[in-house]
């Protein structure tokens, strides 16, 4: 008996002991067993003849729920049923008057809106590759994106018209058709497009016109935002679409959900993982034309959303809204997206509720990625023997100084110890492929890391400086180039950045490291934003950094801006902060330098300055 009641004892302690010693299996299992049933989809999908495309999951979901909302958009609410009708028009209008036929490359310029989605949509029907430019480029950079993907047709939504007409001439030289999603242009050269779609027939198209379309066919062309030199543009394969698709339902999304995109459908996180997405769980999407920190919890009452999309400083952006009674009252239960701060992670769920913050690492083109499927703040995912073994991976220590691997005697990579940060590389493999940029040979081949940990050895290199703790956690550092060197040390921009924030009066701090004459390495400055009607206090930001920072990590100069240059995924440029340097001659912003003798930051003058340069004042 005794023997008996030991036994059940130990069976209802086991939970207990076992969430003790392992408090995270329970959200193991769950992340490990998504990822097995998913798997198995993406190998049945890409067996099956014909190919099943996000296109063909559109199509049923279409069947299913015809009257089901798809789009809601400004007051607007476009059924699945009717988005496929509106894109069978297109395509119709694109076969009969533009040419377009299964294999084209088409350039689509187009904001946040419905006909962004049933362009693509028409687009996919004929089996043609979408080029996703962003909206925010002109002129040279405008045109390097269009002919790197080798696109014969630019379609263009009509807000967009001024921007196409300055490169219209060069266009026209290369033989482009342009289309204009208007009923009425003036401008030679720009051919009309809605006028020819509302007469087109909605009748379904024959599969048969993307009869030669399989898995490893080019779906997309998604450029690299990046913040140094022209886009890239990656090359985004239907599998790809596929796998990107499923980060959804990794992290919990159903069939019931409500999804809010605000942001833009032309990167990869609104379009593969919000829009994809979205289709994959035949779920209903809220499309904003551009984010609103002011409009956002607002438009999550008022539609119902469930899961909500971030990138970049989105989050720091609604935590700095005023606080109000009613912030709580919402229906958000997942967001899901990347790059949020630990101390807006933390501000963001205090202010807004328990809500399941996805956080994840990926790039556009890379062949590796985490997600963060537990409850632990501050980081990017975890590592997981299944994870590992299909997509295999590892932290390589990393020269900051040099911009290269370290690498030992016999040539090959040193892996980084546990908790130390390294570099990120994935092995290329046929199931996690890195296929490159499109027109760009020389920067796919920089990617490509030979050698890693046995002679022959591929792998990509993510350019991204990550760190796995003692508990399997994995954390995201910086991207390199982000860190720099000084006295020694190497110094991460977000660390310093972090500090900075924390006072009272700065909003935003993008951290770089600039050049000074007769110093190795680069000494750490910072672009700063103020508070709205605030001034720059130079005592309290000193006893931040002098309380927090190591010394050679504490920015020496500081620069005062009315606004921090962004790419279109709200991520920092630094190069042209980093080329100008810190002269009070040639920059009109206010500066400011780190007087250790009096301990606080004083105006950087023109005096000042020359001593620096000079050597008289020591760094």
């Amino acid at each position: 008996m005794y023997v008996w009641f030991t036994i059940l004892a130990g069976l209802a302690l086991l939970p207990f002991l076992l969430k003790t010693r392992f408090p995270y299996l329970g959200e193991d299992c769950v992340y490990t067993l998504r990822s097995v049933l998913l798997g198995a989809r993406l190998t049945w999908y890409k067996k099956r003849k014909p190919f099943y495309s996000i296109l063909d999951c559109f199509l049923d979901a279409v069947e299913r729920h015809p009257d089901k909302t798809f789009l809601h958009y400004e007051g607007q609410a476009y059924s699945y049923a009717e988005v496929d009708r509106r894109s069978t028009r297109v395509a119709r209008a694109l076969r009969s008057h533009a040419g377009v036929r299964e294999g084209d490359k088409v350039a689509l310029f187009s904001g946040n809106e419905p006909c962004f989605v049933w362009t693509w949509l028409g687009l996919a029907k004929l089996g043609c590759a979408a080029a996703l430019l962003n909206f925010n480029i002109r002129s040279k950079s405008l045109l390097h994106c269009f002919s790197c993907c080798g696109a014969r047709t630019l379609i263009v939504s009509a807000e967009l018209q001024d921007a196409v007409e300055e490169v219209l001439p060069k266009l026209r030289e290369q033989g482009i058709s342009v289309y204009i999603l208007s009923e009425e242009c003036s401008t030679e050269g720009i051919n009309t497009l809605s006028d020819k779609i509302s007469q087109a027939s909605d009748e379904p198209l024959s599969r048969d016109l993307r009869a030669n379309i399989n898995v490893k066919s080019t779906a997309l062309y998604i450029y690299t935002s990046g913040t140094t030199g022209l886009p890239k543009a990656a090359l985004i394969t239907h599998e790809r679409v596929w796998a990107a698709s499923f980060i959804q339902a990794v992290s919990g999304v159903t069939s019931d959900d409500i999804f809010y995109i605000n942001l833009p459908l032309y990167h990869s996180a609104g379009f593969l993982i919000g829009l994809a997405g979205a289709i994959e769980r035949g779920i209903t999407v809220v499309l904003r034309r551009k984010f609103s920190a002011s409009q956002f919890w607002e438009d999550c009452r008022k539609y119902n959303v469930t899961v909500m999309q971030y990138i970049g400083e989105t989050l720091r952006y609604l935590c700095n809204t005023p606080k109000k009674d009613n912030e709580k009252d919402h229906r958000v239960r997942i967001a899901i997206g990347n790059g949020v701060r630990l101390d807006v992670w933390t501000e963001f769920l205090d202010r807004f509720g328990d809500i399941k913050v996805r956080e994840l690492y990926a790039a556009t083109e890379g062949n590796i990625g985490f997600i963060n499927y537990t409850s632990k703040i501050g980081v990017v995912g975890r590592v997981n023997f299944l994870h590992r073994r299909f997509f295999p991976y590892t932290l390589i220590k990393f020269d900051i100084e040099k911009e290269e691997p370290v690498r030992n005697s016999r040539g090959l990579c040193v892996k980084a110890d546990r908790g130390e940060t390294g570099l990120l590389v994935g092995k290329i493999t046929k199931i996690s492929p890195f296929i490159g940029y499109a027109g760009n040979q020389e920067q796919t081949e920089k990617k490509r890391l030979r050698d890693v940990l046995k002679k022959g050895d591929l792998y990509f290199n993510s350019g991204d400086l990550l760190r796995i703790d003692h508990e399997n956690f994995i954390y995201f550092q910086d991207r390199v180039g982000d860190t720099f060197r000084w006295k020694g040390e190497n110094v991460a921009t977000s660390e310093v950045a972090d500090t900075l924030t924390t006072v009272h009066d700065i909003l935003e701090a993008n951290v770089y490291g600039v050049k000074v004459e007769g110093h190795e390495g680069r000494i750490g400055m910072a672009a700063l934003i103020l508070q709205e009607g605030k001034e720059f206090d130079c005592s309290e930001t000193f006893k931040q950094v002098a309380n927090y920072l190591p010394a050679y990590a504490r920015p020496r100069f500081l620069r005062i801006q009315n606004c921090l240059e962004m790419t279109g995924t709200f991520k920092m440029k630094k190069m042209k902060l980093v080329e100008e340097g810190f002269d009070p001659g040639l920059i009109k912003d206010p500066l400011y330098f780190l007087d250790l003798e009096r301990k606080t930051y004083v105006p950087l003058t023109k005096q000042i300055y020359a001593a620096v340069t000079s050597g008289d004042i020591k760094l």
